[in-house]
């Protein structure tokens, strides 16, 4: 008996859906959709812009009824042959590979893309409900992320990977590698991996290092790297190759990549530096340079716009656990003791939500999106004070943005930024514990016993735990296969869980956030039992739409 997949799918498959386009699934035959209620018909391609294919579904037997004019749309990147129309291309040397022999399909194919939202198939899933697929082919089929241009409609990106034709030689690559900005766990992984990648998948000899940020491509020595000079820098905290905030010259410093004779820069940083990422691609562009430009987003809070996770979040929230766990320990083992633990979020609490889920010894968490209020019934103190009533201690994760606005009027401060123009944040942490300690000791004439624990520079300066050194090695190859492909101005990241190439402009155009309505959110407020803070502060009002806090003050919150 054949028992294959591929078997089991042809004889599963209603004829009307027999026909359905699952070319992105290796296993599956090449169908298409053919039924007088649905067709698609995909529109011509072209780079560097986005792509809008159309579909119809026309009602009733006789044909009649409505269109929809909302397409499948591909967001393109940016290619070298769009301002280099004559450039050649050669064959992939992994075709070589003996890693990639044993691949069955060894190069992505040019029309296989990834949804940026999973709910871009729900329309496909109703169509199929209607013909009663069965479920586990169903099931099959939507955790398969990669679909075809003639798939169901939404924004889609390039899936990530090798490419059948690459338009450097190997012999002729000059790369080079730059870090910008903080710190993260992962950069010298990232590093290593592109260097390596470049080296054992492409032949690659001749990669630089600029040290110091984007100011090193102007003001500093480079470093030659060898897979043996990074073979161990992945065990290190920091950037084997030093960054800075700032220094973004983008004349100097594609004078100095057209000098230096450099035809493929990595970019690794956060949204700053991103953006200059962009402005070295339009310049590159300007000039009509063989210039491929590769960004790999990197922050520890996870808020770059688009992409799943970014790297070093999950080693981030693990470190983050140790103290939580040694607040804990501390406030349980004293009277009325009260912890608090600050962690980075600028403007998203990311690694408190989820370090505070992942601990379950978190009485309440704090973060930028979700204003809180000190006093007044519904407010901190009095959920501390009954807190402490209970269990006779209370755990507290604060994000380092949260509460912005009522230490600035407390302290009087004038709002600054760093060198990459964030705004420069006053301490929360040490300003909560003395409000919390002064409210206690002189009006509730409670004493309490505080814990304040900040780890934030200890959380971003370790190296990378295994999930992240994963993650990193399938960035950097990724990038790698993206610039030897001739692509350029694009940002590598996982969307809907598959690495697809993204216009750079598109995660630097707005920062990503917790949604106060998600599931996640909820989740949290369910887990610790706090309140929303949502009412009693004007304040509330301007930060927060109308809807969500009716929303989320109806929502009736119980312990699990």
């Amino acid at each position: 008996m054949d028992l294959s997949l591929s078997s089991f799918a042809r004889s599963s498959i209603p004829p009307p859906l027999k026909s359905c386009n699952l070319t992105s699934l290796s296993n599956f035959p090449n169908y298409s959709f053919k039924s007088r209620n649905f067709s698609l018909t995909p529109l011509i391609s072209r780079q560097n812009r986005r792509i809008r294919a159309q579909y119809s579904c026309n009602s009733g037997s006789g044909g009649g009824g409505g269109g929809d004019d909302d397409g499948f749309v591909v967001d393109e990147v940016p290619h070298l042959t769009n301002f280099l129309p004559d450039l050649p291309s050669y064959p992939n040397p992994l075709q070589q590979n003996l890693a990639y022999t044993i691949v069955k399909k060894n190069f992505v194919s040019p029309e296989d893309v990834v949804a940026q939202k999973v709910g871009d198939f729900c329309f496909l899933f109703l169509l199929c409900f209607s013909f009663c697929v069965p479920p586990l082919l169903l099931t099959m089929f939507f955790l398969q992320i990669v679909v075809q241009k003639g798939s169901p409609r939404g924004v889609h990106f390039r899936r990530a990977g090798p490419r059948e034709k690459v338009y450097f030689k190997s012999e002729e690559v000059r790369a080079c590698i730059v870090t910008c900005g903080g710190l993260c766990p992962g950069i010298n992984t990232v590093i290593r991996e592109i260097v390596c990648g470049l080296n054992y998948m492409y032949g690659v000899h001749d990669i630089l290092g600029i040290e110091g940020g984007y100011r090193g491509f102007y003001s500093k020595n480079t470093i030659q790297l060898t897979p043996k000079v990074v073979n161990d820098i992945h065990k290190r905290g920091g950037t084997f190759l030093r960054t800075s905030r700032g220094g973004h010259d983008t004349d100097k410093i594609v004078d100095n990549i057209q000098d230096r004779g450099i035809n493929q820069v990595y970019i690794i940083g956060g949204d700053g530096t991103q953006k200059g990422a962009a402005l070295i691609y339009k310049e590159v562009e300007k000039r009509g340079l063989q210039v491929a430009v590769a960004g790999i987003p990197k922050t520890i809070d996870n808020d770059i716009a688009v992409i799943d996770k970014s790297f070093g979040f999950d080693t981030a929230v693990e470190e983050a656990q140790r103290a939580i766990n040694a607040a804990h320990v501390e406030v349980e083992s004293v009277e009325n003791g009260v912890g608090i633990v600050k962690l980075m979020g600028r403007y998203s609490g990311f690694i408190a939500m989820f370090a505070t889920l992942a601990s379950r010894d978190v009485d309440c968490c704090l973060i930028p999106e979700s204003p809180f209020y000190l006093e007044g019934q519904g407010g901190l103190f009095e959920f501390i004070e009954q807190r402490l009533k209970e269990n006779g201690h209370v755990v507290i994760v604060l994000a380092e943005g949260a509460g912005q606005e009522y230490v600035a009027q407390s302290m009087h401060a004038v709002s600054e930024k760093d060198a990459s123009g964030n705004r420069l944040l006053l301490d929360v942490g040490l300003w909560l514990s003395q409000k919390i300690k002064d409210h206690f000791t002189k009006v509730q004439k409670m004493a309490v016993n505080m814990k304040y624990i900040d780890p934030t520079y200890m959380i971003r300066a370790i190296p990378s735990n295994a999930s992240d050194n994963i993650y990193c090695t399938l960035l950097a190859h990724s990038a790698v296969h993206g610039a030897m492909a001739g692509y350029t101005g694009f940002t590598i990241g996982p969307v809907s869980s598959r690495h697809a190439y993204i216009p750079i402009d598109r995660v630097t155009e707005t920062t990503k956030t917790i949604k106060l309505t998600d599931r996640m959110w909820a989740r949290l407020l369910s887990s610790t039992n706090q309140p929303s803070f949502l009412k009693g502060s004007p304040v509330m009002q301007e930060r927060v739409d109308k809807e969500t806090i009716e929303m989320i003050d109806n929502m009736k919150i119980t312990s699990i």
